[in-house]
């Protein structure tokens, strides 16, 4: 049966990181089984791998067109698979697909990670004399685990990343096969195909979404944070909450936008939508001496498209907190609760040279990177400073505290958006008269009439500003602002960055 995943992306290495992969040029079964012993022991909590034979390897890399097996082969390598599957100890059933690229035949196995770790398995799947050990993964190797490594190993046990743990208290009818058809339709899985001919529960099985036997299956809890329209339902305060601050921190003025909720994917997509409508901007500059002008934006947006799709895929859903993000006049605020692993420095998160242990949600990356949403292991991190220097920002600043509780992401505005804001309230400071050339017949009050002769000296005065002139707080003045809108006087053309326009002239 065809595997959820595009099998030319998972060949070339695009998909999954290249440790996660192995190429067999034939069929093996002694290093074959290390490997999916390794693979289901799962150290490093990053998701199982994928072994595919009838493809040979150089340095790592696969050589095509393949080499294939004919079909005597896969006939023969299935059945003996049976029987060797329930060699590993406890049994361990990985997912096989016969496969046909560029017109050979290979099989692709699935070796997931396990629910019952520690494997182990024959060092020689079809010796006699079977002398069985403990097999991990170590780079792009599966090796016998030292001392320390079968002791943490063994540690291990029962310790399942939260995402791939059974949801007991749901059915697995709750899952949308409408999302999991658009799911595969996205990744161009073979799998789409076979669908219609497939129970739900066959094609959860499939996708290794469902847990425990045929008389109680479970869904695992990265398939409500998928596969259903509302996961908060299952894990509360699942959404992305983003509130402005047009003035800065230390003005209390504020606006939110509407919440975003749904689908881990579809979040993923709605943030990044809403900041490049409503954040984003483009400024361009010419140079002198140099005939092309430079262009450059306030926020990198590849910068965002990783700190947003990592804020949601390593957050902790069993923290009833949102995704929080903080919109100021010079800076972005980004920050999820259920910080990094304890494996990693503080100080590596400033050098960029982060490189985690283990992951709290490993299936539900191994679904986003699918969906390219989010970059392979360890290169987030390097990859927005990389944007942000290519972007001549200033690089951003990453926080966590001692106990790991959250991750904070400071993304600073490029500096020539800072410069502009200089130049603003360079206005906004000069000293103000309060020239009376508003007309007193059209009802308003004396307040009213101060707040619109500021704003007839300088449209771009903000409302701090006005609250400071008028010896007013925020909220008053904002009342007196919404009157004047109500009868027509005054409009904000713009958002946080426009200007007021009176509607009335002295001849009115």
């Amino acid at each position: 049966m065809a595997l959820p995943i595009n099998i030319a992306d998972l060949i070339q290495g695009r998909a999954v990181e290249s440790e996660r992969i192995e190429y067999k040029q034939g069929w093996n079964p002694g290093p074959i089984y290390r490997s999916i012993c390794a693979f289901a022991n799962d150290f490093d909590d990053i998701g199982g791998g994928y072994i595919i034979v009838g493809i040979a390897e150089e340095n790592g890399r696969p050589i095509l067109p393949p080499v294939g097996l004919n079909e005597d082969e896969i006939d023969k390598i299935l059945k003996e698979m049976v029987s060797f599957n329930n060699l590993i100890n406890p049994a361990h059933h990985p997912k096989i697909s016969v496969e046909e690229v560029q017109g050979k035949r290979i099989l692709v196995i699935w070796a997931f990670a396990g629910d019952n770790r520690p494997y182990e398995v024959p060092d020689e799947i079809k010796a006699k004399e079977k002398k069985y050990n403990y097999y991990i993964r170590y780079g792009s190797s599966s090796i016998k685990p030292n001392k320390s490594q079968r002791e943490e190993l063994i540690a291990l046990s029962g310790k399942t990343p939260f995402d791939d743990r059974p949801n007991t208290q749901v059915s697995f009818d709750e899952i949308s096969l409408t999302l999991l058809r658009d799911y595969l339709r996205k990744v161009e899985s073979k799998l789409l195909d076979s669908m219609d001919s497939l129970t739900k529960e066959q094609l959860l099985s499939q996708m290794q979404l469902l847990y425990g036997p045929p008389e109680r299956r479970y869904p695992r809890n990265v398939a409500l944070m998928m596969f259903t329209d509302n996961p908060e339902k299952y894990f509360p305060y699942s959404r992305v909450e983003i509130v402005h601050f047009p003035n800065g921190e230390a003005d209390p003025e504020f606006f939110e936008a509407p919440n975003i909720s749904g689908p881990v994917d579809f979040m993923i997509g709605r943030t990044l939508d809403y900041l490049r409508i409503n954040v984003l901007k483009q400024m361009t500059r010419k140079v002198k001496g140099q005939a092309e002008s430079i262009r450059v934006w306030n926020y990198p947006y590849e910068a965002l498209e990783e700190v947003i799709a990592n804020a949601l895929y390593h957050r902790d859903y069993l923290t009833r907190e949102p995704v929080e993000i903080r919109v100021y006049p010079d800076k972005l605020i980004i920050l999820n609760y259920g910080g990094p692993d304890r494996s990693i420095k503080l100080n590596e998160f400033q050098k960029g040279s982060v490189f985690p242990r283990r992951y709290r949600n490993r299936r539900l990356g191994d679904f986003l990177k699918e969906l390219d949403l989010t970059e392979g292991k360890a290169t987030g991190i390097p990859t927005i400073r990389k944007v942000m220097k290519m972007n001549g920002s200033f690089m951003p600043e990453f926080i966590t505290d001692e106990n790991r509780s959250y991750f904070q992401v400071n993304i600073p505005v490029h500096p020539w958006f800072l410069e502009e804001m200089d130049k603003e309230n360079q206005v906004d400071t000069l000293p103000h008269t309060i020239p009376h050339t508003i007309p007193h017949t059209i009802g308003l009050s004396e307040k009213q009439l101060e707040v619109l002769s500021l704003i007839q000296t300088n449209p771009r005065i903000s409302i701090r500003k006005m609250s400071e002139i008028l010896r007013l707080n925020n909220s008053t003045v904002v009342e007196h602002i919404d009157l004047l809108k109500e009868k027509m006087v005054l409009e904000r053309v713009g958002g946080t960055r426009g200007y007021w326009k009176i509607l009335i002239d002295e001849d009115d």
